[in-house]
């Protein structure tokens, strides 16, 4: 019913914020997705542990506004952000986390180039 499919959906977004706001820090919202920050550096895993904690996931931009999103936090906190990507087992070809390949990248010249930490 239209009814309860909203209040699923007003539910589904509160316990979203309310993990969010577990990371006390900043929040950004573009294209109706939310991205977070808690500031801290940590290793990927701890990352994406952090972020499922909250109800998430690690960053994954899919377009030019999801990218300059997580580029704010990067500003901010003068640093590094990690992007919910893995190289393939193509040396240097990336995909996201559940193996889709992306259809949006914004690489610095020359990278990812599979050399090291990207």
């Amino acid at each position: 019913n239209e009814v309860g499919d909203i209040i699923h959906q007003l539910e589904y977004r509160i316990s979203r914020l309310e993990g969010v706001l577990r990371l006390e820090k900043m929040i950004t919202e573009y294209g109706g997705k939310m991205f977070a920050t808690n500031g801290k550096k940590a290793n990927f895993n701890t990352t994406m542990e952090k972020c499922k904690e909250a109800g998430g996931s690690v960053a994954t931009p899919r377009n030019p506004g999801e990218n300059d999103a997580i580029l704010y936090f990067v500003k901010s906190s003068n640093t590094y952000a990690y992007l919910g990507m893995k190289e393939s087992i193509i040396p240097g070809k990336f995909q996201f986390l559940d193996d889709t390949q992306p259809s949006y990248t914004n690489w610095h010249l020359k990278e990812p180039s599979g050399k090291g930490e990207e």
